[in-house]
Order: structure tokens, then C-alpha cells, then sequence
């Protein structure tokens, strides 16, 4: 039984997991949809009731009913890599090669329904609201009046983007920044705008969510970190990652989010007040955790190839009628 593993070609993340995997012997395909049709090819008939077929990519072919899961890391968009790409093209390759994945059992980390879904951040707010994580105020408008009317309840404010992206390409990321006192916000009218309550956090929290085991990591924010230092990307060496255990209250908040949100993997980011209190800030369906693992010895990789591995029979259907349930 095959792992299946879509991504683009220069992932580091998914080259820790692929080494795991091999060193326990599980075979791995790993393909980037960007290359179908081309250096990716499939083959899918539909025979007394499902699709059985072939993946073919680096010189590899293996069976579709040959796989035992599918991490949906970082797939490229398909056909944009074909000698004539068309929006047509792309179109046909994703519902040809999703399409056929969707027919198979394979247990996937995270099933695309669930994964476009998790992507949207009103959505994950009222989520983690409801699965009990504290969340602050927060505010998504393109109404200047109403960012002025915020500013005015939560003079202490930080701006991100809504969805995470960045317009230019290649994607870069946007930093989330504090509103400077007196902000006019006419701008807001250009565009929605996420403003959020600032949290005059002592440390930053990543947790990394694999099944139902968590994994979290606690970064003190820098002594010498000004207040406008909000975003812990883009924070000046200082100090690393440590590991940290989760709350029991976050704890079973987190494991309620993953249920509702029908996700077996999620990298969630808190911030942790003075009084010890982690805010839920997002959760990022498909985030980054080699930071972490270096700095830390978290097993990450190796829990995700462990979950990926796992045999699992009729687990891909069930997720496949479940991941487009309502929460």
C-alpha cells in the first residue's frame, strides 16, 4: 500500500515526512498536480461500481486502489505546467484527478472538502469560539465607519490579511502589523480588512495537531521587543522554540475543533496573555512545522508518517461523506 503525497517540487516539510516514511519501508508517491498532464499521467475506469486506475510520476505507476492515504500538503494548481496551459485544462485535470482520488479508500490528511473550508478565517473564528478556545475581538470589514467605531472599542489594534495570501507572485507573506493611534482607515473602502484586539502577549504558541495526538511549542517574546512587534515571523533572532504542554481546557477545545472541522492535521497559532490565557489567533490546515521540530526534537514528521502509514480500511469513504458535513 502506497502513501500518496501531492505537493509542490521544493517542499522541505514534505521531504522530513518522505524520509520517514522511507526508512520504514512505505512506499511513497510523491507528484505536484501542476505537472498533469505531462510528467504526471492517470488512468481511471470506472468498473462495477467505483474507478480503478493508475498515478504515474517519476518514472513511477501505482494502482489507486493501492493507496492507503493522501497528504494534501502543498499541490500545485493542475495543468498550469502543460505545454498549452488553459483555464479549460486545469479545470479538466483537477476534476479528473480528484475526482478519481475521491473514489478511492484512502484515509487523507486533509480530504480537500474540509481543507477549502478550514481556509476561511470568520469561519475558523466562530469554530474555535464554539469548540470553547478564547478569541479576540475581531473585525472584517471594507466600511471605514465601522473600522472607526472598532478602533473606538479596541483602541489597541492589529491588522492582517484575510486570507493569508499575498497578491504579488511568487506569494510572499504579509506581516500582521499594529494600527498606528489615529489610523483614518478611508483605505479600508479599497479592500476587506481583518482588525483584530491586540494581545499584549508574553509568548507566542504553535500547536501542531496530528489525529489525535498535539504537539506544542511555547517562543517568550523577546525581552527587547518593542509593542509594535506583533508578528512572530518576522521577529529578530532571539529566543527558539521550546516544548511546551497543552492545557487540558485547550486541549479537549482543540481535539472539538479538529472533530468539527473534520481535519486529521492542523497547525494552530495562539498567543499567550500575561495572565497565562492562550488566545486563538488561526489554524492553518496545511502549516509549516520544520521550525519547530528543529528547534524543539518534536517528532512531528515522524507522527504525520506514522498517521499516514497506518492502515485504516473504509476510513477515505467515511471521510469522504463526512467531510462535507456541517458542523
Amino acid at each position: 500500500m502506497t502513501v500518496l503525497i501531492l505537493t509542490c517540487e521544493q517542499d522541505v516539510t514534505a521531504d522530513m515526512v518522505v524520509a520517514e516514511l522511507n526508512a520504514n519501508g512505505v512506499p511513497v508517491l510523491r507528484l505536484d498536480p501542476a505537472d498533469l498532464p505531462g510528467g504526471v499521467a492517470l488512468s481511471g475506469e470506472y468498473v462495477h461500481g467505483e474507478f480503478r486506475g493508475h498515478l504515474s510520476a517519476g518514472g513511477r505507476l501505482v494502482s489507486t486502489s493501492g493507496l492507503r492515504s493522501v497528504w494534501v500538503r502543498r499541490p500545485g494548481v493542475p495543468g498550469t505546467r502543460a505545454a498549452r496551459p488553459s483555464a479549460w485544462l486545469t479545470e479538466e485535470s483537477a476534476q479528473a484527478l480528484y475526482g478519481i482520488l475521491r473514489g478511492t479508500d484512502a484515509r487523507w490528511m486533509n480530504h480537500p472538502d474540509a481543507a477549502a473550508r478550514a481556509r476561511h478565517k470568520p469561519w475558523q473564528l466562530r469554530l474555535a469560539q464554539r469548540a470553547g478556545l478564547p478569541v479576540p475581538a475581531t473585525l472584517i470589514t471594507s466600511f471605514p465607519q465601522a473600522a472607526r467605531e472598532f478602533a473606538e472599542r479596541f483602541p489597541d489594534l492589529v491588522v492582517k490579511t484575510v486570507s493569508g495570501t499575498h497578491p504579488q507572485d511568487p506569494p510572499e507573506a504579509v506581516p500582521t502589523s499594529r494600527v498606528p493611534p489615529g489610523t483614518d482607515f478611508a483605505a479600508v473602502a479599497l479592500g476587506p480588512t481583518l482588525l483584530q484586539r491586540r494581545i499584549a502577549k508574553r509568548a507566542d504558541i504553535r500547536l501542531t495537531a496530528v489525529g489525535d495526538r498535539l504537539l506544542a511549542a511555547r517562543k517568550p517574546v523577546d525581552a527587547d521587543a518593542g509593542p509594535d512587534e506583533v508578528d512572530v515571523r518576522f521577529a529578530r533572532a532571539g529566543t527558539s522554540w521550546q516544548p511546551v504542554d497543552v492545557p487540558v481546557r485547550t486541549a479537549e477545545a482543540v481535539h472539538a475543533y479538529l472533530r468539527r472541522a473534520r481535519l486529521a492535521y492542523g497547525a494552530f497559532d495562539f498567543a499567550e496573555d500575561a495572565d497565562g490565557i492562550w488566545w486563538f489567533l488561526e489554524c492553518n490546515q496545511s502549516g509549516q512545522f520544520g521550525f519547530v521540530e528543529i528547534d524543539t526534537g518534536q517528532p512531528i514528521a515522524r507522527t504525520i508518517a506514522a498517521w499516514l502509514a497506518r492502515d485504516a480500511p473504509g476510513d477515505g469513504r467515511r471521510a469522504e461523506r463526512e467531510g462535507v458535513a456541517g458542523v
